[in-house]
């Protein structure tokens, strides 16, 4: 007891000593005779906390241009602006950028300078939200991990603009223009360690192509999509989350087992045409199909293992795993099947 009591103490004492030497390192940055400097190199227009030294403050100013910005800077806050160009002049100093917020201005990419991203060779987070953007900008910092495009006007992607992004975990372009034409083979390309792709709210009516072999999310609503290709999800093997609400997707459109992948978890098809639900896998957990055609439904019809084999090896085999069930918004009267409940015994709530 003693010595679970000293292990304890031990380490507490690491704990506290290596967050001490933390804070004592930011306090060290903060100290007062460097605050008067970090004042006096401030941009009027802007707040630079002292508290938060690498970090600073220009949004909601009514900007329509940068200022310049210090050389201690890693985060820049410049949202809800009115800035329209994006050059090399006032980052000359700031070679310490991990973090640009821009969203909701007027960037054109006429207004982006040939290069000033792809100099900002520490940048991590890219935000350019809901500006007046065509086409994805480049080129882009090779160390980029978010990149993030949505409610522009962007129909275009320029060839290989991503083929150095390995580092990009999460790139979304929700809400723009495209078509399936400006998705090709190789648009992805290079996007090694992308985990979520958003594309949702664009104009696509086929399945995007060549998607990241380690996509797990993969949100697609809100487009005209008609048809699931075959095989199409055993090339991206690790999808966990996939989002098709607001499509164009009917019975005829989905493989006989084009849901029915051991990866995905979540799987959302709300707002569609389907009739009746299609297979899915044992390990799915969460399955929207709220505002389809479906009349009715029959437990033993769509349980992915066998009733009787799950009989025999209750919770000990491999029963579904289903836990969330929508069906609201459908032609379904209740009450709920009996064998929906035998087959899917983890269910937590059903919607009906």
């Amino acid at each position: 007891m003693i010595l679970k009591v000293y292990t304890s103490l031990l380490l507490l004492f690491l704990v506290n000593s290596t967050w001490t030497r933390t804070v004592r390192q930011v306090y060290d940055d903060l100290d007062p005779d460097h605050w008067s400097h970090y004042t006096s190199e401030c941009p009027k227009e802007c707040f630079c906390p002292p508290s938060f030294p690498n970090a600073l403050y220009c949004d909601n100013k009514g900007l329509k241009e940068i200022p310049p910005i210090p050389a201690r800077i890693w985060y820049l806050y410049l949202q809800n602006n009115q800035i329209e160009t994006l050059s090399e002049k006032p980052f000359v100093n700031s070679t310490h950028l991990r973090w640009i917020n821009l969203n909701k201005n007027k960037i054109t990419n006429i207004g982006i300078e040939s290069g000033v991203l792809s100099k900002m060779k520490r940048l991590l987070y890219l935000f350019l939200e809901d500006n007046e953007l065509e086409e994805v900008p480049a080129p882009l910092p090779v160390g980029l991990e978010q990149l993030r495009l949505a409610r522009n006007k962007i129909s275009r992607i320029p060839e290989g603009v991503f083929s150095h992004l390995e580092n990009l975990t999460m790139l979304d372009l929700h809400q723009n223009s495209l078509l399936d034409s400006a998705l090709q083979s190789d648009t992805f390309q290079g996007l090694n360690n992308l985990m979520q792709l958003n594309i949702a709210k664009n104009s696509l009516k086929k399945m995007p192509l060549s998607i990241p072999a380690n996509t797990l999310q993969l949100f697609l609503d809100n487009n005209s999509i008609e048809v699931i290709p075959e095989n199409y999800f055993s090339a991206i093997p690790k999808v966990t989350f996939l989002r098709l609400n607001y499509n164009k997707l009917s019975d005829d459109g989905i493989p006989s087992n084009g849901f029915n992948v051991s990866s995905i978890l979540d799987l959302q098809l709300s707002h569609n045409q389907l009739t009746k639900i299609p297979p899915i896998n044992a390990h799915l957990e969460h399955l929207h199909l709220d505002h389809n055609k479906i009349k009715s439904v029959n437990g033993t019809q769509i349980c992915p293992v066998s009733i009787a084999l799950e009989e025999d090896y209750g919770y000990y085999g491999n029963i579904p795993r289903l836990r969330y069930l929508r069906l609201d918004g459908n032609e379904i009267q209740p009450p709920i099947p009996l064998d929906i409940m035998i087959c899917f015994r983890l269910l937590q709530a059903v919607v009906i």
